[in-house]
């Protein structure tokens, strides 16, 4: 398997430099150069596949035996260990819950995944690997879950203080051992732009090995694109299929993009978001400009310059009218997303989550142009992640998974640093 820089064509790298060097000098983002287009007959007979056997199916047609199919299998088993299943609540709308992981949101099966090929790939290593990951919300308890004791490598997580739930602030911050995080006084693209500026700098790069658990790490996509195949074998295939996709940094669309552009049969796509219109702007003007992120309800959408974006425009073809084509966009506001999370329990009796009731919106305002298809809305965390504003909205008071309570009693460990790089930079060198 071999993969270019979004910045760069020529420059090519495997796999294994892909995934422990995820972020190129050049400031690109790596993607392969050539995506397969899986078989007709598995595609047609998804519905006797286990969830497994899709991801194995998958991933191997990508990396191109890359890594033994045998060790495949195990990476695989090791990390997807939990459903996504597909709950009807009309005749066109479903909804796609992928909380079912252990840390109850959809950045599991990508975390996971990644850390078993992480692990495959150091195996017999002298040198440690440090991941760096700036999260908005769920990535970083999912990357701490998922990393927990790994051997050979640490994890230092950046979350931007007061912009995530106290829940998620506490799934990332109490675990310990080769996990630590960085709480840092500014916004999500804050953190991630030191990120960025850390990956590139050489005084680090002597003293460091590092590697991103961001949806810039190709790890983190590949195992994302797996459950819109898991999805489609459940759902009605006499009519189009669109997934409405909750979006922030667009790792997840850009999945469903691969999947598609591996051939399984998606009519659309609608990304969902919430106040921070970004790529909203883009699809309705051409010019794409990033801006400071503004909080939310639905905070891990809480992006304003998506990293995922170079790497959409290369899959869907790299124009403005052929992104558009096949992605369609709308933006709502904090108060319209709590009412939708009222109107989802008292319509269906289904509790959803404040990213899945913004996807809800979307689409009430979709089916309007494709009021015969069938629409499958993801549902990326299990809403007693959002207790405080998803109580405020129903009558019947969420019961939080001992899952998620298990977190709750635990000390916090952080180190606080303003938004600025030489502080962050004077932290790593005395780790």
């Amino acid at each position: 398997m071999k993969l270019f820089s979004t910045n760069n064509p020529n420059k090519l790298v495997d796999l294994k430099e892909a995934v422990l060097n995820a972020f190129p000098e050049d400031r690109g983002l790596y993607w392969p150069t050539e995506i397969p287009l899986l078989r007709s007959d598995f595609l047609s007979r998804l519905a006797e596949f286990s969830f497994n056997d899709i991801a194995f199916e998958v991933s191997n047609a990508l990396i191109q035996g890359t890594i033994p199919e045998k060790d495949l299998i195990d990476i695989i088993e090791n990390s997807i260990r939990f459903p996504a299943p597909v709950v009807g609540l009309s005749d066109d709308l479903n909804i796609l819950e992928l909380f079912h992981g252990p840390t109850m949101a959809f950045k599991d099966f990508g975390a996971r995944f990644m850390a078993q090929l992480m692990s495959y790939f150091t195996k017999g290593s002298d040198r440690k690997t440090t991941i760096l990951v700036a999260t908005s919300g769920d990535t970083g308890g999912a990357v701490a879950s998922g990393f927990f004791n790994a051997p050979g490598i640490e994890v230092i997580i950046l979350y931007p203080s007061g912009k995530i739930s106290p829940l998620q602030e506490q799934q990332l911050t109490t675990w310990g051992n080769n996990i630590k995080a960085v709480e840092v006084n500014g916004v999500f693209d804050d953190c991630q732009a030191l990120v960025k500026q850390a990956f590139l700098d050489k005084d680090l790069k002597s003293r460091y090995t590092f590697s991103s658990a961001n949806s810039i790490n190709i790890a983190r996509l590949i195992p994302q694109s797996f459950y819109y195949f898991e999805a489609y074998k459940q759902l009605d295939r006499n009519k189009s299929n669109i997934f409405v996709v909750p979006s922030g940094n667009f790792g997840n669309l850009t999945a469903g993009l691969l999947a598609q552009k591996m051939g399984l049969d998606i009519h659309s796509f609608v990304a969902a978001i919430n106040s921070n219109k970004t790529f909203l702007d883009y699809i309705d003007s051409g010019v794409y400009e990033a801006r400071p992120s503004v909080p939310t309800v639905s905070n891990a959408m809480d992006v304003g310059d998506p990293s995922n974006f170079p790497r959409l425009l290369n899959v869907s073809g790299s124009t403005w009218n052929m992104v558009k084509s096949n992605i369609r966009s709308y933006s709502f506001t904090d108060s319209q997303t709590i009412e939708a999370i009222k109107a989802v329990y008292n319509t269906y009796h289904y509790t959803i989550d404040p990213h899945g009731a913004v996807g809800y919106l979307a689409y009430l305002s979709d089916k309007e142009i494709s009021p015969y298809a069938n629409y499958t809305v993801l549902e990326t965390a299990h809403p007693g992640k959002f207790s405080e504003i998803v109580n405020k909205a129903i009558p019947e008071k969420i019961i939080v998974p001992e899952a998620l309570r298990s977190f709750m009693d635990k000390p916090k460990e952080a180190f606080n640093i303003q938004n600025n790089y030489k502080e962050f930079k004077s932290l790593l060198m005395h780790l």
